[in-house]
């Protein structure tokens, strides 16, 4: 069989734990979702009011120690994408950004479906103010897209989307459904999804001349990543050229491992319960006061997960040791992974990380790092010691804005300078 499903059925056990946890992570956003009105292509929708995001001022402290500080309000525009029409639509609202009264109220457009793979995110039109026209320009035509972990929402993207748009870029943010990702096929909804992200992408590409910065969160927003650069080779070969960086938050694993893929989907399915989101425990004071470290074995810091989180590790674990092996999948994980390892594109990456990841191990990181190095790749990485799995952000945000604003400095804004 080519189906996580399919597969599910032997055992009975494995269906009652994986679906049922799959089904349980969407009830929330299930009984909270209200359905937009269907817009379409109309132009004269009401403006936009209510929205917000904070710009932050954030400062990194000497001592290594990070907060933020003079947050301010304004408002930005968000909308969502889920058919050619109202993407093409998006493509005149885009250029808004260029208009010099930023005041100016910007219409909201809106899909009818209250399920949204992605969603595309205007720049605020004040952050060009701040830039040299020529940096203005080359922001108001690249295009951050933002891929999430598995089990993430569109809310858990819009941090890290509002932070870019208040910069001046364009964000797509992308995420899976869990039912999507546990009911993959080969050739399924899931690759269906991705494949219409890569043609709206070589489109934006095309008609706008602009460039392309990804971003992904942990395994899942890796693979898709793998999947979305296979695509674009197939359809337009040369938008793969426009592709300026890539930052790689809580991943890689270069190799299909089942142990690690229990710990993402237990972390997934439990969320806050899970051991992972814990990250480590900071040591007492009067041995190191400088930075956060990851406790030592035998410390008393270190956390095992519960009972029930061990069994489903254990359940899950030997779930992907077969699902892993099936040969359609295997094969088709294994062609993503040689496109990653093998045939990326010739632009700078940044890898973010922790020694404190208990879904994906440091380790593992650091050797697909030395690869990408040894095979001539401009590479960055930084390793934030002691937050959890992608979580750095939330935990270090002044460290992780910074290494964002550098990188993105280099990649794509040095000739502006």
């Amino acid at each position: 069989m080519a189906s996580f499903s399919g597969l599910l059925q032997r055992p009975l056990s494995t269906v009652a734990v994986v679906t049922a946890a799959a089904v349980w992570t969407d009830i929330p956003d299930l009984a909270s979702n209200r359905r937009q009105p269907d817009l379409g292509s109309k132009l004269d929708a009401p403006p936009l009011t209510g929205l917000t995001f904070l710009t932050p001022g954030a400062k990194l402290c000497s001592n290594g120690s990070c907060h933020v500080e003079n947050f301010k309000l304004s408002r930005t525009f968000c909308a969502p994408v889920a058919s050619i029409p109202v993407m093409q639509t998006v493509y005149q609202y885009a250029r808004i950004a260029e208009l010099k009264e930023p005041e100016k109220p910007i219409p909201s457009i809106s899909s009818a479906s209250s399920d949204v793979m992605y969603k595309w995110h205007l720049p605020d039109p004040r952050a060009y103010q701040v830039s040299g026209d020529n940096c203005s320009s080359i922001k108001s035509k690249a295009v951050v897209v933002l891929l999430g972990w598995l089990g993430s929402k569109q809310r858990h993207l819009k941090k890290y989307a509002e932070w870019y748009t208040s910069k001046g870029y364009h964000v797509i943010t992308f995420t899976f459904p869990m039912s999507d990702v546990v009911s993959y096929r080969v050739g399924g909804k899931a690759e269906r999804d991705l494949e219409l992200l890569a043609s709206h992408l070589a489109n934006w590409v095309e008609e706008e001349g602009g460039s392309l910065v990804f971003h992904t969160f942990s395994n899942t927003g890796w693979l898709a990543y793998g999947g979305i650069l296979e695509k674009l080779r197939k359809k337009d070969p040369s938008s793969i050229d426009k592709i300026k960086g890539c930052i790689v938050d809580s991943a890689p694993v270069d190799a299909p491992d089942p142990q690690i893929w229990a710990s993402g989907f237990s972390a997934a399915f439990l969320k806050k319960n899970s051991v992972a989101s814990r990250g480590s425990l900071p040591v007492p004071k009067e041995k190191r006061t400088d930075v956060l470290v990851v406790s030592e074995s035998g410390s008393g810091l270190d956390l095992k997960p519960a009972f029930h989180e061990a069994a489903l590790l254990g359940v899950l674990e030997k779930f992907f040791d077969v699902i892993l092996n099936i040969p359609s999948i295997n094969r088709r994980l294994s062609d993503i992974l040689d496109v990653l390892s093998s045939n990326q594109p010739k632009c700078p990456q940044l890898y973010i990380y922790s020694s404190a990841d208990r879904v994906i191990p440091a380790k593992s990181v650091e050797s697909f790092i030395e690869k990408q190095r040894k095979a001539g790749h401009s590479v960055r990485s930084c390793d934030f010691v002691s937050s959890p799995h992608v979580d750095h952000y939330r935990n270090h945000p002044a460290l992780y804005t910074t290494q964002l604003t550098q990188f993105l400095e280099d990649c794509l804004l040095r000739d502006c300078h």
